[in-house]
C-alpha cells in the first residue's frame, strides 16, 4: 500500500511481485488517498503520473537492464 498524505501532486503506482510482474496499476494516485492493498505485491514503482498509463497492465513483466 502507497500513502499520499503531504504530497502536492498526483502519481502512477505499479505495484510489483518478486518476479517482476505486474500485480496492479494504479494511475493518477492524487494527494491524500490510498493506494489499494495489493498482498501479491513485494516492491512498487512511483512514477509521474501519465507515465505508466496504457503502457503497463497486470501480467507484464518487467526487465531490469544494466546501462
Amino acid at each position: 500500500m502507497v500513502h499520499m498524505f503531504f504530497m502536492r501532486f498526483p502519481i502512477d503506482v505499479v505495484f510489483i511481485d518478486r518476479g517482476l510482474r505486474v500485480r496492479r496499476v494504479a494511475e493518477g494516485l492524487k494527494p491524500w488517498r490510498l493506494s489499494p492493498w495489493v498482498y501479491s505485491a513485494h516492491s512498487v514503482l512511483e512514477m509521474a503520473a501519465g507515465t505508466a498509463g496504457g503502457k503497463l497492465s497486470p501480467g507484464d513483466e518487467l526487465e531490469l537492464r544494466d546501462g
